[in-house]
Parts: structure tokens; C-alpha cells; sequence
């Protein structure tokens, strides 16, 4: 059930499974608080997952802002001081990860350790172009609707229905997502890559685990072998055969991974120097 509190200047909308140790888990772009359900539910048993739905998304606050990393990370901060949490888990995907290393340069004496699922957030020059051909999902007129409409018959003959449904599922995020239309009209260009944390990941001291799509099409595998290549204590892990969406297809995995990576970090802060 989803719920809602005050965080900071804004209302944050999330949902929260199991108990234990305090988790809070990121969604990536089009995302909202169920992109993460499968793993949330993977994890509950001995972790308290607080799936957070980032400004500008979901159900959370929608303000008339820039969307800039820093807002979400002050936003984050502020859903974890509302919630009175400190030392907790942080783990984001995609989008989410980009969050989840900025907040960690900023605030990682709050943070227990870290999880990067596809990170983005990594500046890529070769990304000007590649979206393009969304931004008229950008634009706000009935006829947008009524031509997605009428493609939908001429995709399913041809076999495209998850073509179609990407656009249809774009089309609506953008129109209900600020923070993600955002960043499609005005941060896709190198020189609108004010924020990438590529420069700065180096300071994030945590025990942190990345975690790869083998076959990403959406995030170069590259971007994920930067941060562990960066980021100084740092388990890396790929999943083969998997692809952008593996939080979904591959959630079983991903959760092994997270489940045995924090739970050996807890036991490594737990144990003395003498031991």
C-alpha cells in the first residue's frame, strides 16, 4: 500500500515491505515505487524496503523545477530524515543509481553501504542524438494520443506490440512525469552534462556492489565498469544474457546478489578490529 509524508519542502510518495535493517531502493527513469516491487519482496525478510518514488515521479511531489540531480538527492535526504533514518542501505537502478551515487559523495556518513543496478550518471558524449525521435511524445496535443492510437492496430499486425507499447508507456510518463520530460528536453546534449558524477565517485568510501546487464542496450556496459573502476571498495557482478530491464526479468538474481553483498558488508561493520 502506497503512503505518503512530508520530506522536506515536498511530499514523497513510497511503499514499504518486511523488517530488519533499513533499505531504501530507487527506481530508474519512467520509473515509480512497483519498478523495484520484485526485489523489495525478495528482500523483506530481513530488510525494512522503503521503495521511495523520486520528485517528479509517481506520486510524489511535482514541482516546477529544473530536476536537477542535486534537487533529488536533497529529496532523498529529506525522506530519510522524515522517516528518522541514518545508517541505511541505499540502492538505486538506472536513473535511481545516478541518485544513489550522488547522494553517497554527499551524505555517505549516513549510509551503511551501497547498490548501483545499471547505473547511469556517467557522462556519454555518443548518447546526443539517440532520443530524438521521442521528444514529440513531448508535445501536448490530443492528435500525439490519437496517432499512437492508430499505429496501435498496423504494430500488432506487423508483430510490434512491445514497440508499441514502449511508446505508449513513454508517451504517458512524459505527460505524468516531469522529472523524466525534464531531462528528455533539456539533458540529453554533452554540454548539459552538469551533473554526472563520473569525477567524483572516487570519494565514495563504501563497501558498494555494481551490478551489470551483460547485454544493457540502454546503459553502456562501460558506464557500470566505470563506477567499479572508480569507486575504491567495490564488488562488480554482470548478469549474463540480461538486458536494461533485468530488474525485472532477472529480479531472483539481483536479489541473491544484494541479499549476500549487505549482509556480508553488516557482519564486516559488526565485527572489531581483533576479530
Amino acid at each position: 500500500m502506497k503512503q505518503f509524508i512530508q520530506a522536506g519542502d515536498y511530499q514523497a510518495a513510497y511503499t514499504a515491505v518486511g523488517n530488519g535493517k533499513p533499505l531504501i531502493l530507487l527506481h530508474g527513469f519512467f520509473g515509480n515505487s512497483s519498478t523495484l516491487s520484485q526485489l523489495a519482496e525478495n528482500l523483506q525478510s530481513k530488510f525494512q524496503c522503503f521503495s521511495l518514488e523520486l520528485l517528479g515521479f509517481g506520486d510524489s511531489a511535482k514541482p516546477k523545477i529544473n530536476y536537477l540531480i542535486d534537487d533529488q538527492v536533497d529529496f532523498v535526504k529529506g525522506f530519510a530524515e522524515a522517516l528518522n533514518l541514518n545508517d541505511f542501505y541505499l540502492v538505486g537502478y538506472s536513473y535511481g543509481a545516478w541518485v544513489a551515487s550522488a547522494y553517497a559523495i554527499r551524505y555517505q556518513s549516513t549510509l551503511k553501504s551501497l547498490g548501483l543496478i545499471a547505473p547511469a550518471g556517467i557522462r556519454d558524449d555518443s548518447f546526443a542524438g539517440n532520443y530524438d525521435h521521442l521528444k514529440p511524445l513531448l508535445w501536448k496535443t490530443k492528435l500525439v494520443d490519437l496517432t499512437i492510437t492508430l499505429y496501435k492496430p498496423f504494430a500488432y499486425l506487423r508483430g510490434d506490440k512491445s514497440g508499441y507499447k514502449k511508446i505508449a508507456q513513454a508517451r504517458h510518463a512524459l505527460m505524468t512525469q516531469p522529472a523524466a520530460a525534464a531531462m528528455l528536453k533539456s539533458r540529453l546534449n554533452p554540454e548539459d552534462a552538469v551533473d554526472t558524477v563520473e569525477k567524483d565517485i572516487y570519494k565514495i568510501a563504501l563497501k558498494t556492489i555494481v551490478i551489470a546487464a551483460e547485454n544493457d542496450s540502454t546503459i553502456p556496459h562501460w558506464h557500470s565498469e566505470t563506477y567499479a573502476g572508480k569507486i575504491p571498495h567495490t564488488e562488480f557482478q554482470v548478469i549474463a544474457d540480461a538486458d536494461h530491464d533485468f530488474v525485472e526479468t532477472h529480479a531472483k538474481e539481483i536479489s541473491i546478489f544484494l541479499h549476500n553483498f549487505l549482509m556480508k558488508s553488516a557482519l564486516e561493520q559488526t565485527m572489531t578490529p581483533h576479530d
